[in-house]
């Protein structure tokens, strides 16, 4: 009898958190979350609202850990062996920690709440999984990244460090200042034009970090995640026509078993009207 109510209650959560309405019902709680927990680093909202703000983000809270319960007893054991699942147990267990004295620096992490949206939105979830895809690739753009901004700041600290110090002064002001170069922020007046002041032909050298940097190697980041997002997408389609082969060829071989049942039935027929 038990068992009975308790797969009675099974079916019924399974039915509730697979409708779409009901996705479309966390979906806006989770929007409505990240408004509200933004709407709390107001201090004027929150000197009027602060309470109500409160009772709401726990609300929510409670909201989510039903959620997370209802699929935990609907699925069982097989809800950690999907990663985005994982992906939300972690998010609501870490809203579940308390966030006083010492460990206050958590209440920062509630925001996390709102990248729930990843899992839950299918678009989004796409875009991520091609990023993960890429993370071999870009692994290796990454590698080959780190030596170049090595090279070009040991030659930059050794050419360029005994007169600006501030910016070349050792290995680690070379890399900081290389970064900036490479992701254009003020790298010709606040950078380059600097130093060419006392080195004139440096510029050959910043001319050649930014195009083996920025218009080469990160164009190759572009071209992996576009690659991974290419191949992601004819997976997909892949998949969906072998389904749309399996139906075709399930209702071709119903389509041939009935022609046989009537075939069968027609020669009953025939030989009824023989005997007759």
């Amino acid at each position: 009898m038990l068992f009975s109510k308790f797969f009675a209650l099974k079916d019924r959560l399974r039915q509730v958190i697979t409708h779409p309405q009901w996705e479309k019902f966390i979906m806006s709680v989770i929007i409505f979350n990240a408004v509200t927990l933004g709407m709390q680093t107001s201090k004027t909202i929150t000197a009027g609202w602060g309470n109500l703000l409160i009772i709401v983000d726990h609300l929510v809270l409670v909201i989510f850990v039903v959620e997370i319960a209802a699929r935990l007893i609907v699925h069982g054991w097989s809800f950690f062996t999907r990663p985005w699942n994982w992906f939300d147990f972690i998010i609501v267990g870490i809203a579940l920690l308390p966030s006083n004295g010492s460990l206050s620096v958590l209440r920062a992490f509630r925001i996390l709440r709102a990248l729930r949206l990843i899992s839950t939105v299918e678009s989004m979830r796409k875009v991520v999984d091609g990023l993960l895809n890429a993370l071999p690739g870009m692994a290796s753009i990454m590698a080959l990244m780190s030596l170049i901004f090595y090279v070009f700041a040991v030659m930059a600290t050794m050419m360029f460090g005994q007169e600006y110090p501030k910016l070349f002064g050792d290995l680690g002001e070379s890399f900081f200042t290389l970064f900036q170069v490479m992701t254009l922020e003020s790298w010709s007046t606040g950078v380059a034009r600097i130093v060419m002041e006392t080195h004139p032909n440096s510029w050959i050298f910043f001319a050649v970090f930014i195009l083996s940097t920025t218009f080469a190697v990160l164009n190759l980041f572009i071209g992996i995640i576009v690659d991974a997002m290419s191949t992601e997408k004819s997976e997909e389609l892949m998949a969906d026509r072998k389904d749309e082969h399996d139906w075709t060829r399930e209702k071709f071989v119903e389509v041939l078993d009935e022609l046989k049942a009537v075939r069968g039935e027609l020669e009953d027929i025939r030989r009824q009207r023989e005997i007759k």
